[in-house]
């Protein structure tokens, strides 16, 4: 049966303090924040709030689980994208103001992967161990929303059209219940030593060399015991993170808590495709004259520069299996962002879908990103899956929305961290190519989590 959604204007000045409108919801399963971080960042625009979503989607060792289930008319063999398509199709909404008006959103694990290419890991040995008991895929189908424009500076209420205007507020109003402050029990431990990862790079340079890849993107993992609340553990996260495309999931099994600077791809209601693969790294200093060196050491890097141009090419031609022939063009190549703790260099991939294509088969046509993962991306994922100790779970797939509207976007999952249980895991990595040196790349990935270990 379809279902109308009504979109009510909130007043700005009472419906724009995300963490506090956010807070009662955070210990509550399935209630999910896409948070732009109050960045100054020209991506940094809206924050979209979700809880108690109509129907969950997981993916859960290739299977797909929706509760409720499907309707019965709908095919048994759909894959996650098709039924996520098919959970969407009675929401009836074309508000195009805003980029969510209800609809899917959720995350999309690094192993989503396995499902879409089943092949590539029954070729290669299976070498990474799968002990994160988080779904590979999490998707809500939310009528309820809270979306706040922090531009415009306007706020407005998504909500089934059954609904009246103080019923969707009442919606989000709840008393704050107390917490228990998160700390770390233990120290972060790797799961490789130095030396590991030195052995690992060296092993990528031998598959280099035989002419099977040109690049991958190589992580290491650290973990912690933890105890408290992973809702205080994301705000002290994001108070000094500000990333454009952070977000948390709160979740049955754990949370994720993501303090991401990399869009992978969104989707306009005009079907207009932009995606911002982030490589090239520096880290940033107290001193500004440090810092305005180590951001030129990186515009100059030819290294870092022809890395991030093999992922532009990458990305283009995974583009261009959904989109008009023509369109895919690179407007903006190798721009110096600036975060927190890192200097990226970031580039710009555009093109338009295909009139007959949706946001979801664009989804399914390039996932994983070629900027986590490498080039040629199938081969890569294959190296992947032998030389790192365990599965990347939430790490390196991707926060998004599909919304009703027609539109979508997403995240690259880094700088981004999981708990479940009394275990907290992040993840940090890094392109590795011809000349990469062991020592620098090791230091890299120290250099992207310096801003979020430390601070816990």
């Amino acid at each position: 049966m379809p279902q109308t959604i009504n979109v009510h204007h909130v007043e700005y000045d009472l419906w724009h303090d995300t963490l506090t409108l956010f807070e009662p919801f955070a210990s509550e399963p399935w209630a999910m924040l896409l948070d732009s971080a109050n960045a100054q960042h020209p991506d940094s625009r809206y924050d979209i709030l979700v809880r108690q979503p109509v129907q969950t989607i997981r993916l859960i060792n290739n299977k797909v689980i929706c509760q409720p289930p499907l309707s019965s008319n709908q095919p048994n063999n759909l894959d996650l994208f098709s039924i996520i398509q098919a959970a969407l199709e009675p929401l009836k909404n074309s508000h195009s103001e805003l980029p969510f008006s209800g609809g899917a959103l959720g995350y999309l694990g690094y192993d989503v992967a396995r499902a879409l290419t089943p092949e590539l890991f029954q070729q290669a040995p299976e070498q990474a161990e799968n002990d994160i008991p988080l779904p590979d895929a999490a998707i809500g189908i939310y009528t309820h929303a809270l979306v706040v424009d922090h531009q415009a500076k306007k706020s407005f209420l998504v909500a089934p059209a059954s609904m009246t205007k103080a019923q969707a507020e009442q919606f989000w109003r709840a008393p704050v219940s107390p917490y228990s402050p998160f700390k770390l029990t233990s120290s972060w431990v790797s799961n490789l030593t130095e030396e590991q990862y030195y052995e690992r790079l060296e092993r990528f340079h031998g598959y280099l060399h035989a002419g099977e890849c040109e690049q991958i993107n190589l992580a290491q993992r650290f973990t912690a015991s933890c105890t408290g609340s992973n809702w205080h553990a994301y705000t002290k996260l994001r108070s000094v993170n500000g990333a454009p495309f952070s977000g948390f999931v709160q979740l049955e099994e754990g949370a994720v808590l993501s303090l991401s600077p990399e869009r992978f791809v969104q989707v306009n209601d005009h079907g207009q495709v932009q995606t911002k693969p982030i490589k090239g790294t520096r880290p940033r200093h107290s001193d500004p004259s440090k810092d305005a060196a180590s951001a030129a050491e990186l515009l100059a890097s030819e290294k870092e520069r022809n890395e991030n141009l093999m992922i532009v090419e990458l990305l283009s031609n995974d583009i261009r299996q959904v989109c008009k022939k023509g369109s895919v063009q690179a407007p903006q190549l190798l721009a110096l962002e600036s975060f927190p703790a890192v200097h990226h260099l970031v580039s710009t991939v555009v093109g338009e879908l295909e009139d007959h294509y949706t946001a979801l088969d664009l989804m399914r046509a390039i996932f994983p990103g070629g900027s986590i993962a490498g080039n040629p991306k199938q081969r890569a994922v294959e190296i992947i899956n032998e030389l790192e100790p365990h599965r990347r779970s939430v790490y390196c797939g991707s926060l998004v929305y599909f919304s009703a509207n027609g539109q979508t976007d997403s995240s690259v999952t880094i700088r981004t961290l999981c708990q479940t249980g009394k275990q907290l895991h992040c993840w940090a990595g890094g392109g590795i190519v011809a000349d990469s040196k062991a020592s620098e790349e090791y230091q890299e990935t120290f250099d992207k989590v310096a801003r979020i270990l430390p601070l816990l």
